[in-house]
């Protein structure tokens, strides 16, 4: 078996086309989408980020505010501009580029972004709202993950879904979006690098996502014949290329579909942002898109 690849860049490009018809519909109506990124101090693949962002931005006729603040930002000074770009109703989205600087706390400018311009999905209210099956803006991340799986038209409703990995972006809310929805019927399994039998756990998976952050991690024999494989690591190599959390020779050989990395999730994530922030500006402004 030889598996098919999950072509991220067309499935974003698919979906940042649908993000600028709707941007488009929602200036018939005399509204602009604005995405407000802020980028605090000079972290080099932060910058690239963010770059890429607003160049997401453009292509789907997203206004972009792109705020750039020095590395001796106070908390303080921080929670204001957020303050201020909350009350400003022109700003339909705000996201603040991670991570910070060490004098910031993380979750304090997290807890500060109103849910209803929290388009990255990482306020405590969306989180909530996604773990009891209410509407709210899902975590790029896996929101993007879902999109991928659901591209390969895989009947999912009865099947098992293993997430290995635990952390707050990825691998805690992949399991709830996997599970949001009418049409996702999926037991679902969230494992780390320590859960014991985590290879039959994984053998088991008609969808496995890897999000543990360790290159290779993934193995052949870890994969079911015939699942779908979504790689979500991006990891730096000695060899200065980025790869995944699966072993993709292996992997590929077994399963029936898989993400390579790079161009499977990464260029998703960022797609599924665009599409956000034109929900926010619909949602924001009572209209429908």
């Amino acid at each position: 078996m030889s598996a098919q690849i999950i072509d991220g860049k067309a499935l974003a490009a698919a979906t940042k086309a649908e993000a600028a018809a709707e941007a488009a519909a929602l200036k018939v109506q005399g509204i602009e989408p604005c995405l407000a990124v802020i980028l605090v101090g000079k972290n080099p693949a932060s910058q690239v980020y963010v770059r890429g962002k607003v160049k997401d931005c453009g292509e789907c006729g997203i206004k972009s505010l792109e705020l750039r603040m020095p590395e001796t930002t106070t908390q303080e000074e921080l929670l204001a501009k957020i303050a201020e770009l909350a009350a400003d109703k022109t700003v339909n989205g705000i996201l603040v580029q991670l991570p910070l600087p060490k004098q910031i706390d993380e979750r304090a400018v997290i807890d500060a972004i109103p849910p209803e311009k929290d388009v990255d999905g990482f306020s405590p209210v969306n989180v909530g709202r996604m773990q009891t099956g209410q509407p709210c803006f899902l975590p790029c991340t896996p929101a993007g993950c879902i999109r991928m799986i659901e591209s390969t038209g895989t009947k999912i409703d009865g099947k098992n879904a293993v997430v290995i990995g635990r952390s707050n972006i990825v691998g805690k809310p992949a399991g709830p979006c996997c599970l949001a929805g009418p049409k996702k019927c999926q037991t679902v399994t969230v494992c780390h690098s320590h859960t014991a039998n985590l290879k039959e756990i994984c053998a088991n998976a008609d969808i496995l996502v890897a999000a543990v952050g360790r290159a290779g991690f993934v193995t052949g024999d870890m994969v079911k014949p015939g699942a779908v494989v979504i790689d979500v690591g991006i990891n730096r190599g000695a060899d200065g290329k980025l790869h995944g959390d699966v072993n993709f020779e292996e992997a590929s050989a077994v399963a029936g579909y898989i993400t390579p990395v790079p161009g499977g999730v990464g260029p998703m994530t960022r797609a599924m942002l665009m599409k956000n922030t034109t929900q926010a500006a619909a949602m924001q402004n009572g209209v429908a898109i």
